[in-house]
């Protein structure tokens, strides 16, 4: 009996010496969960806080300098100057608060195409019309002339172009154009823009498609054809920068993408999807069919015909695509911004063909049995 009852007390002390032990876990438990939510508590408050800050400190930056400031300061901005460098600069000219903040406002907003040049900028200006004034380039100095260079300009055309704005020799410019040691002095200034691609042999002109179509202000009379050049460059530079992550991604070099921009760039109509173009072109690519684009078999050539006859597509000339399967060696023309658009995001089809009515229409067809029918239909029927 008695090792009964001592059994009994055995088993109440440990009965105690759980319960104790439970008690003990709950009560560091409720410590726990005590330490957890304050801790929860005290990090909401401070992200609160920080968040609040910066909110409050980036509003800030966004604002004029000094409102009711009059004074005007000069600001010079370099060619070729990239966003973070001109953020630094007006930072230190006291006409933005915070270059940083002007960078990323620049990107969220996806501003690009600032101008190099000598500007009045002033405390009072808000970073909107700072940046306004940068992409219009409002300057302290009267522009004397303008230089326009439209979109699928040829670099002959466009040394033609600079000779009639400048009164100088055609001949002269387009020759400095093509100089090797100019272009290698380019390549300096622009490696990224300009690389080692362009001095393949096979290429007729080194420069060709990389001056791009824009109007460009000069504040001298005769600007040397380096300057004008310069110029031109740097505005190549801005604008592919703006399209660098697709590049990454398609893992396309800048030559391929500007060689295929201007193959669409001289196919293209007014009333087409050049999206479309780029489609059929990749399409062949893939397909291991020869992109057979008559603009090629013109610049093969070396002159422009209203229409490309059979006899024409015979020349053998790497360019001609008629001939050779791929890309030509290079650019054909200088492709503007939607046509670059479109070689880096084609339009998603099957078709294989495409063909320009009279009226401006592009036809697009998958298969030649289509592409023939509708050839006959609205180019031979019209003969």
């Amino acid at each position: 009996m008695s090792d009964e009852k001592n059994i009994n007390n055995s088993n109440n002390d440990k009965k105690n010496v759980i319960a104790e032990k439970l008690i003990e876990q709950q009560k560091e438990a409720r410590v726990v969960r005590r330490i957890v939510f304050i801790t929860a508590i005290v990090a909401i408050l401070m992200i609160g806080a920080l968040g609040g800050g910066g909110y409050y400190y980036i509003k800030s930056a966004l604002k004029p300098v000094d409102e009711n400031s009059k004074k005007n300061i000069n600001v010079t901005i370099p060619i070729g100057s990239s966003t973070s460098g001109i953020g630094k600069i007006l930072e230190d000219k006291g006409v933005i608060k915070d270059a940083r903040i002007f960078k990323y406002y620049v990107k969220f907003k996806n501003e690009s195409g600032f101008m190099a040049g000598d500007y009045k900028m002033n405390p009072s200006m808000t970073i909107p019309e700072i940046i306004s004034s940068l992409k219009t380039g409002k300057v302290m100095q009267d522009v004397v002339m303008k230089i326009t260079i439209p979109e699928g300009k040829q670099l002959s055309q466009i040394a033609g172009i600079i000779a009639e704005k400048t009164q100088q020799d055609q001949e002269q410019i387009f020759k400095q154009l093509n100089d090797k040691e100019f272009v290698k002095k380019m390549m300096g200034k622009y490696p990224d823009v300009l690389t080692e691609e362009i001095l393949n042999e096979k290429v007729k002109y080194p420069l060709e498609g990389y001056l791009f179509p824009a109007t460009y202000p000069f504040y001298s009379e005769k600007p040397t054809v380096e300057e004008i050049v310069t110029v031109m460059l740097s505005k190549t530079k801005v604008v592919l920068g703006d399209f660098k992550g697709q590049m990454e991604e398609k893992e396309m070099s800048t030559h391929q993408v500007m060689t295929m921009a201007s193959l669409i760039e001289e196919e293209a109509t007014e009333k087409v999807d050049r999206d479309k173009i780029a489609s059929v072109f990749y399409n062949r690519m893939e397909a291991g069919m020869m992109l057979q684009t008559d603009p090629t078999v013109l610049y093969s050539h070396g002159e422009h015909k209203d229409r490309v006859l059979y006899e024409d597509l015979e020349i053998d000339d790497p360019y001609n695509t008629y001939k050779y399967t791929g890309l030509p060696p290079g650019p054909i023309a200088n492709p503007g911004v939607v046509s670059i658009e479109a070689a880096l995001a084609p339009a998603d089809t099957d078709d294989l063909y495409f063909l320009a009515t009279s009226t401006g229409e592009v036809l697009f067809s998958k298969t030649l049995e289509e592409h023939n029918r509708k050839k006959n239909e609205h180019i031979t029927s019209k003969k």
